[in-house]
């Protein structure tokens, strides 16, 4: 199948299933004309690679875990390297969790801050010194 039909079939556009080639984690063979044409496991393994990409996985994770895949959701079979990978994103994932809710927690306390404090305290932020002095 072309390009455009596994597009069709996976919901995927073409764009991204060119960048899933270009990154080694799909295959397509050429016609003659030089159209890339897929075979019937493209359609799997596009779902598959949606599937992980939804878990945050990054591309290079995915193509170190495709071999591992099976099925559409996929379940991957656990090697250690496999497994000390997936465990190696979760503490990247966990990490980043951390700093957004230490990001998120700072931002709410200045705005209960500069809720409480009042308008009277401070001039109003569009006043004409403040903008003269950028």
């Amino acid at each position: 199948m072309r390009i455009g039909e596994l597009s069709r079939r996976t919901g995927v556009n073409a764009h991204q299933l060119r960048y899933y080639e270009a990154h080694g984690l799909l295959e397509a063979g050429r016609r003659t004309n030089g159209y890339r044409e897929y075979d019937e496991s493209a359609v799997l393994r596009v779902k598959q690679i949606r599937h992980l990409l939804g878990a945050g996985l990054s591309s290079e994770d995915i193509a170190y875990l495709l071999p591992c895949a099976v099925g559409e959701t996929p379940e991957l079979l656990g090697c250690p390297e496999l497994l000390a990978a997936m465990r190696s994103r979760l503490q990247r994932l966990d990490d980043q969790m951390n700093r957004l809710a230490q990001a998120r927690s700072a931002l709410a306390t200045y705005i209960d801050a500069a809720e409480h404090l009042g308008k009277e305290t401070y001039p109003p932020c569009a006043d004409a010194d403040l903008k003269s002095s950028a």
